[in-house]
């Protein structure tokens, strides 16, 4: 028995990695100051699989005279923590589903470059029917 809880346990990993989204406003390039708040816009593509979702977190790492890290190697400074709920829009058929946050740029940002870094948690695999 104790072989199986590790299985089961790797194939959770998998599923929940396998679900992913992505920043699609502001693009790269974009200029931001420090202290003002900016729009980000959160993708989920379209996928035949169901899935539930828990949360996201939106982080901002400032990296003005040394190379950005990957983002697989930190967030940043929080600037959102919470639930995730991507809609359809009526007003934009063309976006798949979506969810819009305004977050604030910290104030202590340094002029240069900088990193937007989303990580999403979801439960792929399952029916939200209970």
């Amino acid at each position: 028995m104790k072989f199986l809880a590790p299985f089961a346990f790797l194939a959770s990993l998998a599923a929940v990695s396998a679900q992913s989204v992505n920043i699609a406003s502001p693009i790269a390039g974009t200029s931001v100051r420090p202290g003002h708040s900016l729009n980000v816009e959160i993708d989920r593509p379209n996928s035949l699989e169901g899935s539930i979702e828990v949360a996201i977190v939106i982080g901002f790492e400032s990296c003005p005279t040394y190379p950005c890290y990957p983002a697989a190697g930190g967030m940043g400074t929080v600037l959102y923590n919470g639930p995730y709920n991507p809609q359809y829009q009526a007003s934009a058929p063309h976006l798949p589903p979506h969810q819009n946050f305004t977050v604030t740029i910290p104030s202590t940002a340094a002029k240069g470059t900088a990193h937007l870094n989303v990580a999403h948690v979801a439960l792929t695999g399952v029916s939200d029917q209970y």
